[in-house]
């Protein structure tokens, strides 16, 4: 009788990484989804939906979909320093600290070794020019508060930029995070200045260029708007280093703006190239 030869088995993971890939790939040619998401996108900036979220007990001003691919790129990127631009309460430094923590201890387990929690490794700076005193005192009284340091002063002044320059150049891998005034010329201004900070490989992330696709009143009290925003800024640096062909060059990540589709930040991903 002749003996039946089974096929290879097939890897399970890699199987199961294909198929999602070509399901979020179809994500972005279905327009009736993506209307929806949109308009609700629309609505949820209108009933500021983003406040009502915290994360390990501080406020994050941030939709749940963009914290949990932030927490993908932390994690497949592991960067040693976060350097973000906007503290409001608090709650996304506190993520980014727990996530750095998360990188020490993985690290601190694969060598037998123990960690210590007063002296971390990996660390998040906060730059805000406006640090309301309620919002300082929470995040230093907080647990992973040795995570952290924080900057007060405008994050485009040279004395600022200098400040973290000098801390940066202490670190071997660097990620930005530009979350304060959106208008064009500030986002701009950040990212010639935060973004050459960043590691081959690691994230620029520009947080709110979803302002560009939005009505133009969902922001009356806001001085950014459609045509003056995080998105608008983002393709003219782009652009600007494309057109002086520069050391620095960036590439826009759109697979995580296509698979959660309920995200604030479309064409906000940039990985250094």
């Amino acid at each position: 009788m002749k003996k039946l030869v089974s096929e290879k088995p097939s890897d399970p993971i890699a199987e199961f990484q294909r198929e999602r890939a070509e399901a979020v790939a179809s994500y972005k040619d279905d327009a009736a989804w993506n209307g929806v998401s949109g308009r609700w996108l629309d609505r949820a900036f209108r009933q500021k939906y983003m406040y009502n979220f915290a994360w390990l007990g501080r406020p994050i001003i941030q939709l749940p979909a963009d914290m949990v691919a932030f927490q993908e790129i932390v994690w497949n990127t592991k960067p040693d320093l976060i350097i973000e631009t906007g503290v409001a309460h608090g709650g996304s430094l506190i993520l980014s600290a727990s996530m750095l923590a998360l990188l020490d201890y993985c690290d601190a387990a694969e060598r037998g070794a123990v960690l210590d929690p007063k002296k971390p490794n990996r660390k998040v700076l906060g730059i805000d020019i406006d640090i309301r005193p309620h919002n300082r005192a929470a995040i230093e009284a907080h647990p992973l508060a040795t995570r952290i340091e924080m900057i007060q002063g405008s994050s485009v002044a040279p004395e600022t930029i200098g400040k973290v320059a000098n801390i940066a150049r202490n670190y071997p891998r660097v990620m930005v995070c530009l979350d304060s005034n959106h208008v064009h010329d500030h986002v701009l201004a950040e990212l010639e200045l935060y973004a050459p900070l960043v590691t081959k490989g690691c994230y620029c992330i520009v947080f709110d260029t979803i302002v560009e696709d939005l009505s133009d009143d969902v922001f009356p009290d806001r001085p950014w708007s459609h045509g003056n925003n995080p998105k608008t800024a983002v393709h003219a640096y782009l652009k600007k280093l494309e057109k002086e062909k520069a050391d620095v060059q960036f590439e826009i990540d759109r697979e995580f703006e296509s698979k959660l589709l309920l995200n604030a930040t479309p064409d906000g991903f940039l990985r250094r190239l």
